[in-house]
């Protein structure tokens, strides 16, 4: 008889855009370890169909970077600079914010690049599954996935487990299909972009490119 087996999800976060100011850095003592908080701004350009205009979006992202990157990467970096980042999605107990940890950095000049908003997610579906009309005729399915990360600490030096809930937003033939098929408890792997809601809390949310749903036999 085959046992259930513990799920590691991936959750990995890409970004590349422009510092809004220079981080805030500290250090902690015991043992002694670089902390940052920084905000990074992503844009997004699209063409609107019903417009028959183009528009722009700029994405805020909080972000934690903990231990030697941020005496390596982030140490001189000041406001317009470009940043690469790689990282996971997590709670701050920090006035209970959505943010991102970051397990890489990398700092380069003041200037224009594309930006660049990618996250790839595994976890297990635990919500319903809504299914909207947008006042634009297109079907909106909403789901909220859980997923559980094994994450080293360089501050405890030990493992720990992080668990994050977040919505996903699928669109079009997914979202009816996912909808029809998928149920709470199934696995799903989402290869979208990150994006904030318009709420006080700014909670994230993952506007979903692809989403690979994976029932129970």
């Amino acid at each position: 008889m085959l046992t259930e087996i513990p799920h590691n999800h991936l959750c990995k976060v890409t970004l590349l855009g422009n510092l809004v100011s220079k981080p805030d850095i500290r250090y902690q003592a015991n043992p002694v370890v670089a902390v940052a908080e920084l905000t990074l701004a992503t844009h997004s350009r699209w063409y609107d169909k019903p417009s028959k205009q183009f528009k722009e979006w700029t994405s805020y992202h909080t972000v934690k970077v903990i231990g030697d990157i941020v005496d390596r990467a982030l140490i001189h970096a000041d406001k317009g600079d470009i940043i690469l980042l790689q990282g996971y999605l997590i709670n701050s107990k920090k006035n209970n914010r959505e943010i991102i940890h970051a397990t890489y950095a990398q700092t380069y000049p003041k200037g224009y690049a594309q930006s660049i908003n990618q996250i790839h997610l595994s976890g297990t579906i635990t919500s319903e599954i809504k299914v909207i009309m947008t006042e634009n005729n297109k079907e909106l399915a909403e789901i909220t996935v859980e997923s559980k990360q094994d994450i080293y600490s360089s501050i405890t030096q030990q493992s720990h487990l992080v668990t994050v809930q977040r919505p996903i937003h699928v669109w079009g033939k997914q979202a009816l299909y996912i909808a029809e098929h998928g149920n709470i408890n199934d696995q799903i792997i989402v290869d979208g972009k990150l994006n904030y809601l318009n709420n006080k809390n700014k909670n994230q949310f993952i506007d979903a490119h692809q989403a690979v749903l994976l029932t129970k036999q």
